[in-house]
């Protein structure tokens, strides 16, 4: 039995959840792992089809199309990078911007899937497919341990695991993460990584639009 979604933005071509970690966007392979966002949505609205995933170990914003014609325009402009994403990270040890561009700094380094060890990937200079990811440092929220720092994360492009991987090659994996930390994280340690917003035109009208889901840690 799947359980009821109160999404964020309800329309006849267009549905925004915010997906608690630890909850699939698609099924998974075997019994255990059919329980997915979009299982829940498809139970309320029979006709929501998935346009992008976050990871399962990711919170944040998940956008869904109602119907073929508004998935097709939805693919579409996430193919040609007019969906703007954010996400809020906190990362093991302390940054500083080094030449910052209105205070954002880049990560270039290009990505692969590990084959032999999937579902991880890494930094490959010989097959790797361009990368980009743009970040900066975030205010510290009070109760942010020391040895940590919490930044803004833009994906420009987007590569399977890229932020995590992105990190992680700079020396500053995010911290609660399973695949890429230094170390393994505590069993009850989430991944700190949230998608907190996005921009998008409508599918159908082209009207700008925003959504925000607030960073939970």
């Amino acid at each position: 039995m799947t359980s009821s979604l109160t999404p964020l933005h309800v329309d006849p071509w267009l549905l925004v959840f915010d997906k608690p970690a630890g909850l699939l966007c698609v099924p998974g392979r075997g019994p255990d792992k059919q329980d997915c966002l979009s299982a829940r949505a498809q139970a309320q609205w029979p006709d929501a089809l998935i346009v992008h995933r976050l990871d399962m170990a990711t919170s944040g914003l998940v956008l869904m199309a109602r119907g073929i014609e508004a998935q097709r325009a939805l693919s579409l402009a996430f193919e040609q990078r007019r969906v703007h994403k954010r996400y809020t990270a906190v990362v093991s040890g302390a940054l500083a911007n080094p030449e910052p561009d209105n205070g954002w700094s880049t990560i270039d380094l290009p990505l692969l899937l590990d084959w032999q060890n999937r579902p991880r990937s890494i930094v490959c200079h010989e097959h790797g497919k361009p990368s980009l990811t743009r970040w900066r440092l975030e205010s510290p929220k009070d109760g942010d341990p020391g040895g940590r720092t919490r930044l803004a994360l833009e994906p420009v492009t987007g590569r399977s695991h890229q932020l995590r991987v992105h990190l992680q090659a700079i020396g500053h994996p995010i911290v609660g993460d399973p695949l890429y930390a230094a170390a393994p994280p505590d069993p009850s340690q989430r991944l700190l990584l949230h998608a907190q917003a996005l921009n998008c035109n409508h599918p159908h009208s082209g009207e700008a639009l925003h959504f925000v889901a607030p960073c939970p840690f």
